[in-house]
């Protein structure tokens, strides 16, 4: 049964929902997890979304990502690889794993080594959108219009947004390339606790 797509206004208690399973997620991968974040349009406040937190789990490393999936499964959540051979391919060395509730998605947690560069990109575009208003209106007015075109069509909904999302992206690299942000996560150590950034 294909997943009915939904876009709803922001809800102010999706942080407290990213807060809530981040800690369930940092019982999961102990001393290997450096940072935590919220992601995605849940993350920005504000803007209009599908009711689904994405996070970000930033390891040391990825080598033994099977390792935890069983633990992973214990929370509901299903592991999905890197997706490599989806309809919209997924990325090398992100690792991904989706969690339903009653049929409908609630999670969906991104795994990456540190420095991977998918890391930086999904950071940049989250940071960019929160910044700059204008391009959120037009992203979420693309959204609502997607939802109602292919409210049964996932992969139709995801190659409507891809032009758009690809264009935000590149402005939010230069955006970010010019800011300390990058720098700082890309070269932050992983000592002590890992950080979570809603």
């Amino acid at each position: 049964m294909p997943r009915v797509i939904n876009v709803v206004d922001h809800d102010p208690t999706w942080s407290a929902a990213f807060e809530q399973e981040a800690v369930a997620l940092a019982g999961v991968f102990g001393r290997r997890l450096l940072r935590i974040h919220h992601i995605g349009s849940t993350s920005i406040s504000g803007l209009c979304a599908k009711p689904i937190i994405d996070i970000l789990i930033v390891l040391d490393q990825t080598g033994t990502i099977n390792s935890f999936n069983a633990a992973m499964e214990a929370l509901g959540y299903r592991p999905r690889g890197e997706c490599l051979d989806a309809t919209v391919p997924g990325t090398p060395g992100r690792f991904y794993f989706s969690k339903d509730r009653n049929g409908s998605r609630t999670h969906q947690v991104h795994v990456c080594a540190d420095g991977h560069p998918e890391i930086a990109d999904k950071l940049a575009f989250r940071d960019y959108v929160r910044a700059h208003p204008v391009e959120a209106a037009a992203y979420g007015e693309l959204k609502q219009r997607l939802a109602l075109a292919h409210s049964d069509d996932n992969i139709g909904y995801m190659l409507g947004k891809d032009a758009f999302v690809k264009s935000l992206l590149a402005a939010a690299r230069l955006w970010y390339a010019s800011s300390e942000a990058l720098w700082s996560e890309s070269h932050r150590s992983g000592s002590g606790s890992p950080d979570r950034d809603a």
